[in-house]
């Protein structure tokens, strides 16, 4: 059980869970109105530490330099949220909630005046005290971070598409065209070489150029993928919980400013 004493060892310090596991910092001690012993401890979790959950504090021991309690981490971190009101107590039903979630006995822990249970008023700060005249007023602070994630995946896939290509090539071929050469002197001999009356043939060879298509692979660009980081500005929005002190019957003053301090009437 932790003692007042080592309150001040306990406030913004870690607090982990039974396996050892670091659920998240110690923000606030609660007390028993009735007994005046440590109850609830409230402990910052989330991503940014943005939210706080109740675990109760009469089991727990101080392990070194952090607070140890024998409930999981997950099962601190799903803890019913519960209002505090102005005066820094937890309502008596809000307390039950809290006592039937952790599976404690709320009738048996009313009946055992030892048991440090009862209505629990808060403290904040780092003394761990309420015996002064003296109040702590506190504020959260926002905290904004970045997480990396994946954000999805490229990927270079090559296939084969077909088109059609038109090229206009030039061809020739070989025509039959027929020469008349009147006998002369000059050709008369190969003229009449042969019998005077006869029939005969004389075939010719015609050649003519066609269009030939071959396709041949030739390389003609190398492709990969890279990354580069592109930066980009996001405005995150979230609520703080601020505390404000007001005076009630003090001659002279009237109120209190935004930040706590008094405002003299004039």
């Amino acid at each position: 059980m932790i003692t007042r004493e080592q309150i001040d060892t306990v406030l913004d310090h870690p607090v982990h869970d039974a396996r050892g596991d670091k659920i998240g910092d110690a923000r606030h001690v609660f007390f028993d109105d009735v007994t005046g012993e440590p109850e609830w401890v409230s402990v910052r979790t989330g991503l940014f530490g943005t939210s706080e959950s109740f675990v109760p504090i009469h089991d727990a021991a101080l392990v070194e330099d952090h607070l140890e309690v024998p409930y999981a981490k997950d099962q601190v971190k799903d803890a019913p949220n519960v209002d505090i009101d102005a005066g820094g107590h937890l309502s008596e039903q809000e307390e039950q909630r809290l006592y039937q979630y952790y599976g404690i006995d709320w009738d048996a822990s009313w009946q055992d005046p030892h048991s440090g249970t009862g209505q629990a008023t808060g403290t904040t700060g780092t003394t761990g005290t309420t015996g002064d005249e003296a109040m702590t007023r506190s504020e959260e602070e926002m905290h904004v971070g970045v997480e990396r994630r994946e954000a999805g995946r490229a990927r270079l896939r090559k296939y084969v598409v077909t088109e059609e290509q038109q090229y206009t090539v030039p061809v020739r071929h070989e025509e039959v065209r027929v020469e008349r050469e009147p006998i002369t002197d000059a050709n008369r001999d190969r003229a009449m070489t042969g019998p005077d009356i006869t029939e005969a043939e004389h075939d010719v060879t015609l050649y003519e150029e066609q269009p030939v298509v071959e396709t041949r692979a030739v390389p003609k660009e190398r492709v990969r993928m890279t990354t580069e980081e592109v930066t980009e500005e996001e405005t995150v929005t979230g609520e703080v919980r601020k505390e404000r002190i007001e005076t009630e019957g003090t001659e002279g003053t009237e109120g209190t400013d935004e930040h706590g301090d008094q405002r003299r009437r004039r």
